[in-house]
């Protein structure tokens, strides 16, 4: 099972993080506040290769995980409700909801005020974790880039479970140990039938070993362990475990925010949507329904 580690540097020193092919040294001279200190030394203790062709890189993505810990937190003080996909809700000034449960941008509607209503009118929206998720990404991008190359890329928003832009592309992949910012499963294997959205929970990682999961708050991972163990069917055996699955905003993402430019073409093939309406899946899960769909 995953855990989230330590802040003390190990051994490896800083050769987890390549700039230009050369080590990164937290004495460089980025500007570096006290989060982003941490994310910095968390990744450094990876085993993972964190690799980068500029400072201007490390940054944005130091930057895009900040922010994505602050969008979850952001979500966590908002009035916005978890419920299921039948019972979802939206502010229909900004969003068409559908007979799926999920929510289409106005075409009147600008993405960037779309997305920010969200947290600003929060007891108008109901949705699960998943579409949480990816909500805390847009929210995450729009603070990274700012609102014109915002609404230049996300013109056509639909938001419902781990579906995403074309522009935006998730990594998923299983390891050992994760950074402030990535995404975690929690899963239950043994949910009770009578409450199928306790299948798990999609968390955000933050940077004092808490995670931030819609409808749990934040909290440790003992805690929601905890919580979704008593929504296990009587009799079951297998407990609620974190998975060592972690999503990410893909680095071709990272690199394509980094250099936007603003008069890019707004043509792009759309994603094809998955309606599968299981609430709390893993991305994983959501791949495997397109690739059935791909193949």
């Amino acid at each position: 099972m995953s855990k989230v580690p330590s802040l003390q540097i190990n051994e490896m020193g800083y050769d987890m993080i390549q700039v230009a092919g050369r080590p990164f040294s937290l004495a460089s001279t980025m500007d570096l506040g006290r989060i982003e200190r941490v994310i910095i030394r968390q990744m450094i203790n990876s085993p993972e290769l964190f690799s980068y062709f500029s400072m201007n890189e490390l940054q944005f993505e130091i930057n895009i995980r900040k922010n994505i810990m602050e969008s979850a937190k952001e979500m966590n003080e908002s009035q916005v409700t978890f419920t299921i996909f039948e019972n979802a809700s939206c502010n229909p000034a900004y969003w068409t909801l559908t007979n799926s449960g999920g929510f289409l941008l106005r075409p009147d509607v600008q993405p960037s005020d779309a997305i920010l209503d969200i947290y600003e009118n929060g007891s108008l929206y109901g949705f699960e974790c998943a579409t949480a998720i990816i909500i805390i990404y847009y929210r995450a991008i729009l603070k990274s880039i700012g609102k014109h190359h915002f609404n230049s890329l996300f013109q056509n928003l639909y938001l419902y479970s781990w579906h995403t832009d074309p522009d935006l592309d998730l990594h998923i992949f299983y390891g050992n140990h994760v950074s402030p910012g990535d995404v975690v499963y929690f899963n239950n294997p043994e949910f009770h039938p009578n409450a199928s959205w306790y299948r798990g929970l999609n968390a955000v990682v933050l940077s004092d070993e808490t995670f931030f999961g819609h409808g749990f708050g934040i909290m440790t991972a003992e805690q929601i362990k905890e919580f979704l163990n008593s929504q296990r069917f009587p009799g079951s055996m297998q407990p609620a475990y974190l998975a060592n699955l972690i999503t990410r905003i893909s680095p071709v993402t990272l690199q394509k925010l980094l250099s936007i430019q603003s008069n890019r073409s707004s043509y792009k093939n759309p994603k094809i949507v998955i309606h599968h309406n299981l609430c709390s899946i893993s991305s994983i899960h959501y791949q495997f329904y397109l690739s059935n769909i791909y193949n």
